[in-house]
């Protein structure tokens, strides 16, 4: 079994995620999340969904890309 990349637990359902091309291994989506998702420019919270891109940053929702 492969630890997950964010946590280090070893689970034997773990899967990789490919992203720009690295392959990371995650025991949860939680942790994929932790690792991958970009931050919100103004809040800090992980952008999950689409978000919003202004000026090069992105923002987890219109209101935080306005402030």
């Amino acid at each position: 079994m492969i630890a997950c990349a964010t946590c280090g637990n070893e689970y034997e359902k773990a899967f990789t995620v490919t992203q720009m091309g690295e392959t990371l291994t995650f025991d949860s989506f939680q942790c994929a999340i932790h690792r991958m998702a970009p931050t919100c420019a103004h809040c800090g919270c992980r952008v999950i969904g689409h978000g919003v891109e202004r000026e090069g940053a992105t923002y987890c929702c219109d209101h935080c890309a306005g402030e």
